[in-house]
Formats: C-alpha cells, sequence, structure tokens
C-alpha cells in the first residue's frame, strides 16, 4: 500500500500526558482503527475501479483498458496532491479533529455516488472523495507525530506500528468486498460492482463513528486555533470544498493524463524554490539537507510509477494473463490486493528488526531507497522472466506464483523506502518550512501515481493487454528500476554527506 500521509511537523513539543497501553499512549490506538476502517474504504475499491471502468463505460471492450489505468493514475495522484490543501486547511483554519470528520463524511459521500452507474457521477465521486481524503488522510498520520516529543525516542515505532497496523484495514477489505460483489450480490462473470463502493463508503462512515466517540482521548489535541472555533469556519471549508473542490479535481480527472502531468509538474516546483530559498537564508547546511531531500524526491517519483501498476496493469494482468486456478478453485482477482498488506504486517517488524540488529552499519537513508528501487525492479525481472519462460502454450497464461511473489518483493521495497521517507522528510526540511517540504513529498507521489497511469496504459496498448504488450512495457520498467537504484547506491555517500548526520 501507499505511504501514510502526514502534513506538518508531526511532533508536537509538549504534548499532554496520556495514559500509555502496550507502552504508546492510549489515543494511538484510537487513530490506529479510524485509520483502519478508512484504510478498508480507500483500499476496499483498489481492485474493482479499472476493471469496473472497462465493463461499465466501455461495454467490457479491452480498448477501455488504457483510458482506465489513466483515469486510475490520475485518480491515485490527485488524491496525494489534494493532501497538501486539506494539510494548510486543518492548520490554518478548522484544526485537525474537525478536518478528520468533516473529510470522513465527504469520503463517505464520494464512495456511495460512485456506486451510481453515470460515468459523470461516477468521475464527480472520484472528485468528491479526493476532496474528503485531501481533509482526512494526512491529519490523522501527522496527529501520531504529536502524541509524541519530537525527541522520544518512541516516535519512529509508533509510526511503523501505525504503518503496520493500518495494512489490516487494507488487507481484508478487498477479500470482503470481492465475496460481496462476486459471491453474494453477483457472480464471477458479472460482479456487482456497486455493492464494492457501498460497502467502502459502510467502511468510512465506521471511521467516522470511532473518531467522533474516540476524540476526547486527545486531550485538546487538534481542537480549532483559538480564536477559530465557530462552526461557521468548518461550515465555510464544507462549502469551498464541495462548490469548488469537487469541481476542480473533476475537471482535472477528464483532461489527458499527459496533460495533468504537467499540471502536477508546475504545482511541485513553486513550493520547492521557497525550500530552496528558504534553506539558503538559513545557511549551508540547511541548504544541502533541501538539496539532498530533493535528490531523493525525484527517485521516489519512480518508485511510486511502477509500484502503483498493482491497482491497474496488475489487474489486467491477473484477470487476463495469470493462471488463477488452484486445485480447481479459482483465486480471485481482488485478493492479490491483500498481498501487499500480508506482506507488510509480517514483514515490517523484521525489517524494523534488522535495522536495529545492524547497528552502525545501518544503511544511510540514500541507500534504503537505492534498496526499495532494486527490490521494485527484481519483481519487474520476475515478471519479465515469466513471460519469457513460463507462458503456458495452450492457455497462453504465466503461473498464479510469479503474480503473488511480485506483490510480496514490491512490498519489501516499499518497507525499505516509505516509512523512512515521512521521516526522513520532517528531519531534512527547514523548521519553518515543514509543511512546504511534505507537500513536496506528496505531490512526488502524485507525479509517480499519474506516471503509473500512463506506463499501465502502455502495458495494455490501444487493443487490451497481451503477453507481448506486458513483457514490453514491464522489461522497460526492470531497467528504468535497476538503473535508478544501482545509480543511487553510487551517489549515497555524496547524499549523505549533504545531510550532514540525519540519519
Amino acid at each position: 500500500m501507499g505511504p501514510p500521509l502526514q502534513f506538518g511537523d508531526g511532533g508536537s513539543s509538549n504534548p499532554p500526558e496520556f495514559k500509555q497501553v502496550l507502552g504508546h499512549p492510549r489515543p494511538l490506538w484510537m487513530l490506529f482503527m479510524s485509520e483502519f476502517w478508512e484504510r478498508f474504504a480507500f483500499y476496499g475499491i483498489r481492485w474493482a475501479l479499472v476493471l469496473y471502468i472497462v465493463a461499465q463505460f466501455h461495454g467490457g471492450d479491452a480498448t477501455g483498458e488504457k483510458p482506465a489505468s489513466e483515469l486510475y493514475g490520475a485518480y491515485l495522484a490527485l488524491v496525494y496532491a489534494g493532501a497538501i490543501f486539506g494539510g494548510w486547511v486543518a492548520d490554518k483554519m478548522i484544526g485537525y479533529q474537525r478536518s478528520i470528520l468533516l473529510g470522513a463524511v465527504v469520503m463517505a459521500l464520494g464512495l456511495f455516488m460512485i456506486a451510481v452507474p453515470s460515468e459523470q457521477v461516477f468521475k464527480l465521486g472520484l472528485a468528491t472523495v479526493i476532496v474528503g481524503n485531501g481533509l482526512f488522510k494526512p491529519i490523522i498520520s501527522t496527529m501520531v507525530g504529536k502524541l509524541y516529543r519530537p525527541e522520544d525516542q518512541r516516535r519512529d515505532s509508533g509510526f511503523t506500528i501505525f504503518y503496520m497496523g493500518i495494512n489490516l484495514g487494507a488487507m481484508i477489505s478487498p477479500v470482503i468486498t470481492q465475496y460481496l460483489a462476486q459471491k453474494l450480490f453477483g457472480t464471477d462473470a458479472m460482479p456487482a460492482y456497486k455493492i464494492v463502493f457501498i460497502a467502502a463508503g459502510v467502511g468510512m462512515i465506521l471511521s467516522l463513528v470511532w473518531f467522533w466517540f474516540g476524540r476526547s482521548q486527545l486531550k485538546g489535541i487538534g481542537l480549532p486555533p483559538v480564536g477559530k472555533e465557530s462552526m461557521g469556519r468548518t461550515a465555510l471549508v464544507a462549502l469551498l470544498g464541495l462548490v469548488i473542490g469537487v469541481p476542480v479535481f473533476y475537471y482535472l480527472l477528464t483532461i489527458d493524463a499527459k496533460i495533468l502531468q504537467y499540471v502536477l509538474m508546475a504545482l511541485i516546483i513553486p513550493p520547492m524554490i521557497m525550500l530552496l530559498l528558504e534553506a539558503i537564508r538559513e545557511g549551508r547546511v540547511a541548504r544541502d539537507k533541501v538539496i539532498a531531500m530533493i535528490i531523493i524526491f525525484v527517485f521516489n517519483v519512480l518508485f511510486w510509477t511502477f509500484f502503483e501498476q498493482a491497482g491497474s496493469s496488475f489487474n489486467f494482468l491477473a484477470d487476463k494473463i495469470v493462471n488463477r486456478q488452484l486445485g480447481g478453485w479459482t483465486f480471485p482477482v481482488a485478493w492479490f490486493q491483500s498481498v501487499n498488506s500480508v506482506a507488510i504486517i509480517i514483514f515490517a517488524p523484521i525489517m524494523a528488526w534488522i535495522w536495529v540488529a545492524m547497528g552502525r552499519t545501518n544503511p544511510s537513508i540514500p541507500r534504503k531507497f537505492g534498496l526499495g528501487l532494486i527490490f521494485n525492479g527484481a519483481a519487474f525481472l520476475l515478471l519479465m522472466f515469466a513471460l519469457t519462460k513460463l507462458v503456458d502454450p495452450q492457455s497462453l497464461k504465466i503461473p498464479f506464483w510469479t503474480l503473488f511473489v511480485v506483490y510480496v518483493v514490491q512490498s519489501i521495497g516499499e518497507l525499505c523506502l516509505s516509512p523512512i521517507g515521512l521521516s526522513m522528510t520532517t528531519k531534512l526540511a527547514p523548521a519553518r518550512s515543514a509543511g512546504f517540504a511534505m507537500g513536496c513529498w506528496f505531490l512526488s507521489i502524485a507525479i509517480g501515481n499519474n506516471l503509473a497511469g500512463i506506463f499501465a496504459g502502455e502495458a495494455s496498448g490501444e487493443t487490451g493487454m497481451t503477453t507481448a504488450s506486458a513483457l514490453h512495457a514491464y522489461t522497460t520498467g526492470f531497467w528504468l528500476l535497476a538503473g535508478s537504484g544501482l545509480l543511487l547506491f553510487l551517489i549515497a555517500p555524496l547524499v549523505q554527506k549533504l545531510m550532514h548526520g540525519i540519519k
């Protein structure tokens, strides 16, 4: 799954005294469950979106795969881009708690909207989900950081628990929504996709209810800024989000994916320039740290471009080119989406233990990013091998285990890179520009996600995915990932030097 979004500095200089549960502040577990249900909603629809778009709006014709992948990539990109505005709204206007509650309501509305079998309403629903997600997702992750003092050694551990734990929601949601859509309300041949979206909306309501009743545990953290407690401000934010935010994101979802790419590139340049100027004013050390951060952001784009094939081209691969027959039982396409979460839950504590056990030989931040890229590349190498050597001459399909292992290997790469990236950004940013830095982090992921949609479109080609089109695209993916990972390994000492001791 993608990284937990976080806005601002993520830490409070003087948090209240909390009751401790399992070695961490009690509200961590409340936030954990609120996020669990939000991830259930968000990932419950991940397997179904591109398949639904092709089935509902392209009459099931394989020529719809390319536009479906591009729309999915644009949606995912705008989810991350929208988080920047949501973070600003929470910081400056209504406070974190109200932002989370409002975001949950808006997201639920959007999820119910995409169940309507109209392409225009579907895109309006996605735009509404984007607005709600922007208000909810970066804020709840930031609240985790505010439970700890900046120097608290448990802070990174708290984020790791949060990051590992929310994967539970992402793990069970594809299993449950697939059962509802293909067994209870539909069939394998004719899934009831609208039930997937309705179930996700219900999950979002459960997240809202959980946070509503649990927010008293926060002891005032995230309340509106002093002098800005009026409910009128919250109503104004809701109105602006629905009257301006939704139409803007709807428009961006309807434009060509390559034009959207230019828009996203244009969005990231101003905050990067502002970051650099602020750092230059603070001196050589701050300037070097920002330069190091920008270098890492470039490699971050590449990672997510290929990691996020999971929700687009890998779904078409699973549906058309993977032999999912296991002893007379067919492994559902949706269940592949759970493999990443299971792998995160299994390997997150192992990876955390490895980093600690390595002590002084623990790889630097740039080298961990390099490892993330190389593991991602190894997943594409396996696909190349499968599509070249393991295609069954009768069915023209590749073995089930290959795609399963691809998800596992990518997940290990994600653990090398994603949790480290959030922590790195808060540590390298100039003190007064942490929000801009986190905005750049989001936008680098957004750019990668939109590129993922464009790349997935190429993997399908104009007439739908074939063994040849998948092999051509995934070979390109391997060389780009392997080359960039090795390059980052080579320049890691230089980047680490620019970080001035940050590890």
